[in-house]
């Protein structure tokens, strides 16, 4: 089990749930955009946002930023410690920098001194893109091997001073080199991690990228946060990265659809009618699994777990409840019967 930290009130590693993530793509500076688009976001099911800190007008920002939000602030920072120490002063609830890029010995124990008399942690976010020149070329390329070393060695740089408030990433765009490096990772150090597949794309492949590398991890038993990064509005990262978690069974906070592929027996125009259920249950927050089935002979059967769920036939259908039958619909009320059920069951 990994150490635990608190971003804010919100415990990260240690058992603690895996926490979702997401990054504004506001300019910070803009107190007014950034806020509105992270309460879309804490709205969307966001646990801990993530801003970019360029300049001191960003890092001055941070404080009305805060107070206008619900969840935890971390402050995005690059090669000037000042920006840090900034940010520490308005009140922000997590650092993150790379150790190694914002000067000599006595501005990272600047930057630690201040975090740890806050009580702020600070993620070290290693990535594939920026990797040392020299582990570039003593690993031959942007390897497994070469990110973890990298975490390592900036883990080391922050011990030094006495600070073990850390969360480490270890992103690449390379599914396989990221979950390698992750799983070396949680093998070498005790700090909790952040999740992540870096410029993974657009949401049609950045998702299964995501999914891949995110869920996989997940399923081996490591990570303790993480953020979907999609070309897309972030509010798709949160919804991506529920989902993600849901899959992992990490979450049962929502219902789970399942539905059927669709073959020959088919007599229903299941995608659409699956599509609406997926659309109608958007606002739903019952731990449940609905099914929507394609032919009345196996819908029951193969959905035998679901709480609810609908199974298509030639002009009518069936509504069934963990694989009981409760009565035949007909085809153009289905949806609407399954809906009416669905409101039928505890939240609990």
């Amino acid at each position: 089990m990994t150490k635990q930290i608190l971003v804010g009130p919100v415990p990260v590693g240690g058992g603690a749930p895996v926490t979702i993530q997401s990054m504004c793509s506001t300019k910070t500076h803009d107190i007014h955009a950034t806020v509105e688009q992270i309460l879309r976001l804490e709205t969307a099911g966001c646990e801990i946002v993530r801003v970019a800190v360029p300049d001191m007008a960003a890092a001055k920002a941070i404080g009305a930023i805060k107070n206008q939000i619900h969840i935890p602030l971390v402050a995005d920072i690059h090669f000037d410690y000042k920006l840090a120490l900034e940010c520490v002063a308005q009140g922000v609830d997590k650092i993150r920098i790379n150790p190694g890029n914002i000067g000599g010995e006595e501005r990272i124990k600047a930057v630690a001194d201040a975090c740890q008399e806050r009580k702020i942690p600070i993620r070290i976010g290693v990535n594939g893109g920026s990797l040392e020149k020299e582990l570039r070329e003593k690993y031959g390329g942007v390897t497994a091997q070469a990110l973890v070393e990298s975490a390592l060695g900036h883990a080391a740089l922050l011990e030094k001073f006495s600070f073990d408030e850390i969360c480490i990433s270890v992103k690449c765009s390379s599914v396989p080199v990221t979950m390698e490096a992750y799983r070396l990772l949680g093998e070498r150090c005790p700090y909790p991690l952040h999740l992540g597949v870096t410029e993974a794309g657009t949401p049609g492949m950045g998702i299964i990228k995501s999914a891949m590398g995110i869920g996989g991890l997940l399923c081996l038993g490591v990570g303790d946060t993480l953020r979907v990064t999609l070309t897309a509005d972030p509010v798709e990262e949160v919804y991506a990265a529920k989902k993600i978690l849901r899959a992992a069974g990490l979450r049962k906070d929502g219902p789970d659809l399942i539905a059927c592929p669709t073959c020959g027996r088919t007599n229903i125009d299941l995608i659409p009618m699956a599509e609406e259920v997926e659309r109608r249950l958007a606002g739903c927050t019952k731990a449940i699994t609905v099914a929507v089935m394609g032919c009345a002979v196996n819908g029951p059967g193969e959905a035998a777990a679901a709480d609810i769920g609908i199974a298509g036939g030639k002009g009518e259908g069936l509504l069934f409840r963990k694989g009981q039958i409760l009565r035949k619909v007909p085809q153009e009320q289905l949806v609407d019967a399954l809906m009416d059920e669905i409101e039928k069951l505890p939240s609990a």
